[in-house]
């Protein structure tokens, strides 16, 4: 087996709060005219907008109609997060303008987004029910991250966990001190990025041929994990011993892993639940 040397370690390493990378990212479609009043600037501004609202309606129908917590607080505080929500545009799947009778020039966009619940009323809800968030599978999908101890020094091997409330994809990305980016999971022999919910998984594991083993640079250092109910986008990877390296930005893979191919079920939106959790690490030593 070829071993892999990370720095890795932790000075007090903990999950990130599980509301903080929970979201919904659907598609909506926003339509308006000139009529009088409007320039086309203005016609587009309109267009988009009615697009987020649309969006931000379907994503709170479907926590709705998809959340069965037995806590009906908690559920209250669901529907009011995401009736409050923040849309961030992923990506703009369509635009143009169209003539139609008895209205003129029109325009309408088609666009993918992100809608990321109210954070004040999240964070209360995280607080009061960390566990039910973190276990039950009729919730939002909920995500985390944790190491087998708190500290680490030089030359000691590092285990990561992950689990999740219910069956989810992922990536898994390791940031060393020297802001090299890793990903750990799929690897070049490991090609595992779909996940059973309430399972606790390990990494290194199984197919894996590498290590989490202590070295310098030394610094701070974190693992993330990017999850979500449907198929999450792909980075630009290339193997290094056993794992991938990413020639993305941190942000890019943030944003590029946000891009799910949707799986369609139905008639109704294309949709997929997402979750994001960091375990924060400091090498010494």
């Amino acid at each position: 087996m070829k071993r892999f040397i990370l720095s890795l370690a932790l000075s007090c390493l903990m999950t990130t709060s599980l509301h903080a990378g929970q979201s919904i990212i659907i598609e909506g479609e926003g339509y308006a005219c000139m009529g009088d009043d409007k320039s086309r600037k203005a016609t587009e501004t309109t267009a988009m907008t009615d697009a987020k609202r649309k969006a931000t309606e379907s994503a709170a129908t479907y926590i709705q109609a998809e959340t069965h917590i037995k806590d009906a607080m908690l559920e209250k505080d669901l529907l009011s997060a995401y009736a409050t929500a923040q849309v961030k545009v992923l990506q703009e799947l369509m635009k143009e303008w169209y003539t139609e009778k008895g209205l003129g020039d029109c325009y309408r966009v088609k666009l993918k987004v992100e809608v990321v619940p109210d954070e004040k009323v999240m964070s209360g809800s995280a607080r009061k029910n960390q566990d039910l968030l973190e276990n039950d599978p009729s919730g939002p999908l909920s995500v985390k991250v944790w190491t087998d101890k708190k500290e680490y020094v030089q030359g000691e091997r590092m285990k990561v966990f992950v689990k999740a409330n219910k069956p989810f994809y992922a990536n898994v990305v390791y940031k060393q001190a020297d802001n090299t980016l890793l990903q750990l999971l799929p690897n070049p022999y490991r090609d595992q990025n779909y996940f059973n919910g309430g399972v606790v998984y390990e990494i290194p594991s199984g197919d894996d041929r590498f290590d989490l083993e202590v070295s310098s640079p030394f610094g701070t250092e974190n693992v993330t994990v990017y999850a979500s109910t449907a198929p999450t986008g792909k980075l630009d990877t290339s193997p290094v011993g056993g794992v991938f390296a990413i020639a993305n930005k941190l942000s890019e893979v943030a944003v590029s892993t946000r891009g799910v191919k949707f799986v369609q079920k139905g008639s109704g939106s294309a949709i997929a639940e997402f979750a994001e959790a960091t375990a924060t690490a400091v090498t010494r030593k």
